[in-house]
């Protein structure tokens, strides 16, 4: 995804390195019942803002949980904020 960002000149390589720091320092745990939401919520939230299903599993966890999303993604930062689903930015 960060090379892709790369390519179309959407993120620098300082950018991608600075979001790979970070991610790093996060604390990051997997979720047991997103399985489970991809069967329902996840899809219907695909259905409703027309991502994939990958994406909509983002957001799906994002709103379950309450938490902000990160993406360098705009159709699916769109759908979040369509959603009520907060934008984390990067400082």
């Amino acid at each position: 995804m960060l090379a892709r960002a790369e390519r179309k000149n959407q993120l620098t390589e300082a950018q991608s390195e600075s979001f790979l720091q970070m991610l790093q320092a996060t604390r990051i745990e997997a979720d047991s019942a997103t399985f489970t939401q991809a069967l329902t919520a996840a899809l219907q939230l695909a259905r409703r803002y027309r991502l994939s299903s990958y994406d909509a599993s983002y957001l799906e966890l994002a709103l379950r949980v309450a938490l902000p999303l990160a993406t360098l993604d705009e159709d699916l930062r769109r759908a979040a904020q369509k959603a009520g689903v907060k934008h984390f930015k990067a400082s």
